[in-house]
């Protein structure tokens, strides 16, 4: 991809592939092609990527990214090559053409491993979407049609590297009782408290980087994750902090240490609707408009539960139950109906068991997929 009308052509091709789809929801333009810009996306201080696209009689029929996340691979002691940004039309050829692209491209800078799908680092979008086809997706996952998995899986060389499960949870009324008890008991008997910040904590006194620290504590074990940089938290906190807002955001706090921060939770009202009246994930002429009604007056019945970090010892003293109790009070304060986890490991016990008090069920299910190069 050599100039900015062919990362253009690349961008679009899911906007147009998706256009007549009821499920999927178009991601911002303007965001995607930061992502893809080495001078724009702070990741390309440690990984190194190419994109890739399949031309058809002049149209194009696929997309591919090829990236090696060097960090990654130095913390994980492996040599992968990922693909990410990974479309096409249901034709095998296609989709074959495009992996075995990002295979060579990864076996001529001595990769011995192909993973995917994913993205540059863990808070990009990851995972092929093999169940779930048919409920509506969220700006911050992949939503894909129900032939990708056929076509990875029709090619013996790949396998099943790692499964995530997205769970919906129906706002209750009224907080559970074993909840609550849960909860008093945990500020009882370890002085956690729930702490609202102010935009000024945040955005002036550092506290919005403190968030992003205490994600790469608490997140540092996760399949393929990497240590966030301080110019990738400075975008993180600009994308997301910056427009929050700070009532669906919680911290937790141990006053036996100085107000420590010790758990956090990130929550948006649900953009996806909005988005896909947009003019393909374009905010003019009047995309802005959808989107503001959801982030201003949450013109919405759902939200997104974006990030939520405890740190490691304070997870068995319950601060995550801390977090949820606030949360759900404010959701029932905004009318929500409806909480959509993100992306969870399937073989994160502790995570998955936080949903057994309330009304929830998977709601999705999204496979990384390997192969030895």
């Amino acid at each position: 991809m050599n100039t900015r009308e062919e990362m253009k052509q690349f961008v679009q091709f899911y906007y147009d592939l998706y256009r007549d789809c009821d499920c999927a929801v178009p991601f911002l333009f303007f965001d995607e092609m930061d992502t893809l810009d080495k001078k724009k996306n702070p990741s390309f201080e440690y990984c190194e990527a190419d994109c890739f696209m399949a031309i058809d009689k002049g149209k194009v029929v696929g997309r591919v990214a090829a990236i090696i996340n060097n960090r990654a691979n130095e913390r994980w002691k492996t040599k992968q090559v990922r693909f990410g940004w990974f479309d096409f039309v249901d034709d095998p050829e296609v989709s074959e053409a495009l992996l075995h692209t990002v295979e060579e491209w990864g076996r001529e800078r001595g990769m011995t491993e192909m993973i995917g799908p994913m993205g540059f680092i863990d808070t990009d979008r990851e995972g092929m979407l093999v169940d779930g086809f048919d409920k509506l997706a969220s700006m911050y996952i992949i939503y894909n049609y129900a032939y990708y998995p056929q076509h990875i899986e029709r090619l013996n060389s790949f396998e099943k590297a790692n499964d995530w499960v997205e769970v919906r949870v129906r706002v209750p009324e009224v907080v559970p009782e074993k909840f609550a008890k849960v909860t008093e008991m945990v500020r009882r008997r370890y002085n956690l408290r729930v702490h609202k910040f102010t935009r000024h904590e945040l955005m002036k006194e550092g506290r919005a980087h403190e968030i992003f620290h205490l994600l790469n504590a608490t997140y540092k074990d996760l399949y393929g994750f990497c240590q966030l940089s301080d110019r990738q938290i400075d975008k993180l906190v600009s994308d997301y902090i910056k427009i929050a807002d700070l009532n669906l955001v919680t911290g937790i706090v141990d006053t036996n240490d100085h107000d420590k921060l010790v758990g956090f939770g990130i929550t948006f009202p649900s953009f996806s609707k909005a988005l896909q009246k947009t003019n393909d994930g374009r905010l003019f002429p009047f995309g802005w408009w959808h989107l503001l009604k959801i982030l201003k007056w949450h013109k919405t019945d759902t939200v997104d539960l974006l990030l939520i970090g405890v740190l490691p010892e304070y997870r068995a003293k319950g601060a995550n139950g801390l977090i949820f109790d606030d949360l759900i009070r404010q959701f029932q304060r905004y009318g929500f109906k409806w909480a959509e986890t993100g992306p969870m490991m399937e073989t994160n016990e502790g995570v998955l068991s936080q949903w057994q008090y309330l009304d929830s069920t998977v709601y999705r299910r999204r496979r990384c997929y390997k192969k030895i190069l």
